[in-house]
């Protein structure tokens, strides 16, 4: 069994002892924690705190010890129900809560569950507020409310009509346009939640016709629900089967996207944001922020409508704050995660979906011919077991002093830019292991330069085992 606490959150398995998996217990004092801390920020006033869930089979067990937690510290909560992560995004800033907390273990498998943290500005919390949250649960130090000062339990099941308006009423999404198309759409929901808003977002956006595959929320998912190539077998064939348009498919929170093209070739979740960011840089200057891991066609794509393309350290937290530093119009990861600020700072796949159906109707192209004008690149993901003593600051420093004529960027790990391609390499905050993520114009040129760093890195540490 599993239970990993991190600065965002905490995730793990469900079923174990205390401690050692994401058990109640666990969950109550982590909710507590929590709490404790939005209370210790916000003075005497009353507080307001959103909670929503994905599908999982354990969310509504989680959902009652979570609500019950807060409810014992005399904090009110809002429960919207079964919604995705940018719903309840939206949901803090729109109903003026004081945080958020997002019931769900995004793409892991059904037998895990998280809480995942948010700010009063809808956005998760940073490493400093993280590590206060952990310090806090450690010491177990929480001061519940007396029987007359309980919270008090609101539910509010508007919020995916809310967000599904915020989404049309966008300049850039193109209702018309996508009419006028009459578009055949499928999606894969994996049995979560974007079963329940991702098809009213369509039928408003005007689609003509939408064929559901695993749409019911029941938490029993279909297969791996990340939405990776090797897990979408299902919908790729229905999209040629069903002469589709596009196919779309989400993980059980609806915050990253995977386009399926008319011909059931993957669009690749690199490009879901180059797409985009395509269509927004065309009507809107600007300038773009994707993670250091992420395809250098965003920056192809963005300095070609002369805006400026800048880098943030892997993760959402990261890239949402180098957007707001460089005042981006457009950013997110290459995991299919698309931040548009102009409707919230946080990964959302339901604009995802409205901005990609705005372009494609707009160019009056077949899905994988707009795939087909963008550069291609292709990506090679490696990782190396790090054994006790072994310091990667000193395989960092080896690196630097061995490519420092090359471009490096050291804010998270290292990245060395070469002239077409470039390489990142990482130590993971969860496991003992460093990752090598390497770009090139062939997948052959990147497995290549992979390698060649990974020998880089045995012949500065004596020997290393490949993973």
């Amino acid at each position: 069994m599993t239970l990993i606490k991190s600065i965002s959150g905490i995730r793990g398995t469900i079923g174990g002892k205390q401690g050692d998996s994401f058990s109640p217990p666990d969950i109550v004092k982590y909710a507590s924690a929590y709490g404790e801390w939005i209370r210790m920020h916000s003075g005497n006033r009353r507080i307001k705190i959103i909670i929503g869930r994905d599908a999982r089979i354990s969310g509504e067990v989680v959902n009652r010890l979570v609500c019950s937690s807060l409810i014992a510290l005399g904090i009110d909560i809002v429960d919207i129900g079964l919604a995705t992560t940018p719903t309840v995004e939206i949901a803090v800033t729109e109903l003026k809560a004081d945080g958020g907390i997002i019931i769900s273990a995004s793409h892991n498998p059904k037998n895990w569950n998280a809480l995942k943290l948010l700010n009063s500005d809808g956005e998760f919390i940073s490493d400093k507020d993280g590590n206060d949250i952990l310090k806090i649960a450690d010491n177990e130090n929480f001061n519940y409310a007396g029987v007359d000062d309980l919270g008090v339990l609101n539910n509010n099941n508007t919020l995916n009509r809310l967000h599904i308006n915020k989404i049309l009423n966008l300049k850039t999404v193109n209702k018309g346009a996508i009419c006028e198309a009459g578009f055949k759409v499928i999606i894969d929901c994996v049995n979560s939640v974007g079963g329940l808003i991702i098809p009213d977002l369509l039928y408003a956006l005007g689609v003509k016709e939408v064929i559901k595959l695993y749409c019911d929320p029941t938490g029993e998912f279909p297969h791996n629900p990340e939405p990776l190539p090797q897990n979408l077998a299902d919908i790729s064939e229905a999209v040629t089967t069903y002469k589709a348009d596009v196919g779309f498919a989400v993980d059980p929170d609806v915050d990253r996207l995977a386009i399926i093209s008319e011909d059931g070739s993957m669009f690749g979740e690199e490009y879901t944001l180059v797409s985009v960011a395509d269509y927004i840089l065309k009507n809107r200057a600007g300038a773009s922020v994707s993670n250091l891991s992420s395809t250098r066609a965003l920056r192809d794509i963005t300095e070609k409508y002369g805006g400026a393309y800048h880098s943030s350290a892997v993760g959402e937290v990261n890239v949402v704050a180098a957007m707001k530093k460089y005042n981006a119009v457009i950013g997110g990861e290459g995991n299919g995660g698309i931040i548009l600020p102009e409707l919230h700072y946080g990964r959302d796949a339901l604009v995802g979906i409205a901005l990609f159906l705005s372009h494609l109707a707009a160019s009056g192209k077949k899905c994988s011919e707009l795939r087909a004008g963008y550069p291609n690149y292709y990506m090679s993901k490696k990782k190396i077991d790090l054994t006790p003593g072994m310091e990667s600051e000193k395989i960092f420093e080896f690196l630097k002093n061995k490519y420092g004529t090359y471009e490096l960027s050291d804010i998270d790990g290292l990245k060395i830019e070469f002239s077409n391609e470039w390489v990142h390499i990482r130590k993971s905050n969860t496991e003992p292991i460093m990752r090598i993520y390497s770009e090139s114009k062939t997948s052959d040129d990147a497995d290549k330069l992979a390698e060649r760093i990974i020998g880089d890195i045995r012949k500065a540490m004596g020997h290393l085992t490949i993973g």
